[in-house]
């Protein structure tokens, strides 16, 4: 594994272009076209592997785990053994830990182009690892399935003891360009009927809410703007994937549509829940090609078991068992539409 070295490759279909790295499967460019055909890179990134290795991006375009989000004060218990993890977002554990999955170098254990271009990267995680109990082997593959579409298929396998796995995939997005500024003018439809209220460490508190009369609901399509500065530094929340329509057996998630460009982006998942952050914490990181970006300057959609769910029984649960794999769609699908 010590020789596995970090690089870039490319998923290219003739109409969107993907840049792609082993380094924590991290999408590092991402660009489809505006109304008038024109290209333009959508996510937020770096200018090089070098400065994602020294760790100057919050979670841009990587995989997070073995768990995302946050577990409250590191520590949960399972099969009655009490296991502590860092707490390296005090007083709770983020993201996977110190060295989550977003800075591993994965194995590229398969790389096709042509029309419907893939790469698989696979990881082994071994019991231990950053607090986590048993080994397990993670596959992400991401592929162009038609000529606006990206679909990012993650698999969990545990080897012999249980375990707990919730990946989620960490772009930020801003569909007018990712040196555009901020993201308030985009509009957002999530169908959820509810969303998880969080205390003052941004821990959800177990109850489940319904989003009706509050600045959480996005059961219509709404700007983003209108109402950011009602739910504190913005939005950060796990929301219901309740009442989304299915289809091929998964549920949508989220439509975004920025005005300006008339791209659109409908997110489709088989997960539970999904993070809606809008940046909050973003200010003045030095992005690729000389852009800088400040608070709300994208939107991340992480598709996702809801947040601390090994420490609240009543939240669908995130145990995988030696018989068990944790599997894990997410489908981008791309568009134009005039308002």
């Amino acid at each position: 594994m010590a020789n596995l070295k970090a690089e870039i490759f490319e998923l290219n279909n003739g109409t969107m272009q993907v840049l792609v790295s082993n380094l924590g499967c991290t999408i590092i460019s991402l660009s489809v076209p505006d109304k008038d055909g024109v290209l333009s890179d959508v996510v937020l990134g770096l200018d090089s592997l070098d400065s994602y290795q020294k760790g100057l991006a919050p979670y841009f375009g990587c995989i997070v785990g073995r768990v995302a989000n946050r577990i409250k004060d590191g520590k949960f218990t399972l099969d009655g053994v009490e296991y502590s993890l860092p707490v390296n977002r005090p007083p709770n554990s983020l993201h996977g830990g110190h060295v989550g999955y977003d800075k591993k170098v994965w194995e590229v254990v398969e790389y096709r182009k042509g029309e419907t271009p893939s790469i698989t990267f696979k990881y082994h995680s071994h019991d231990g690892e950053e607090g986590y109990p048993g080994d397990i082997t993670v596959t992400a593959t991401y592929t162009l399935t038609s000529n606006t579409t990206l679909r990012l298929d993650i698999e969990g396998v545990p080897k012999d003891k249980p375990t707990i796995i919730n990946l989620a995939q960490h772009t930020y997005w801003n569909l007018a360009g990712h040196n555009k500024g901020n993201i308030l003018d985009h509009s957002i439809r999530i169908p959820a009927n509810h969303v998880t209220p969080v205390d003052q460490n941004t821990v959800p508190t177990g109850e489940i809410m319904p989003v009706k009369g509050t600045p959480f609901d996005f059961t219509s399509e709404k700007r983003i703007g209108n109402t950011i500065n009602e739910v504190g530094l913005g939005y950060d929340h796990n929301y219901v994937l309740d009442c989304g329509e299915e289809k091929a057996g998964l549920r949508h998630a989220a439509k975004v549509r920025d005005p300006s460009s008339s791209r659109v982006l409908n997110l489709w998942t088989n997960a539970p829940g999904m993070q809606f952050y809008t940046a909050n914490y973003v200010n003045g990181v030095a992005g690729k090609g000389g852009a800088v970006y400040e608070k709300h300057a994208a939107l991340c959609l992480e598709t996702q078991g809801y947040p601390n769910s090994i420490n609240q029984p009543n939240f669908p649960s995130i145990v995988v068992r030696p018989d068990e794999r944790y599997q894990h769609t997410m489908l981008y699908e791309f568009s134009i539409e005039s308002s």
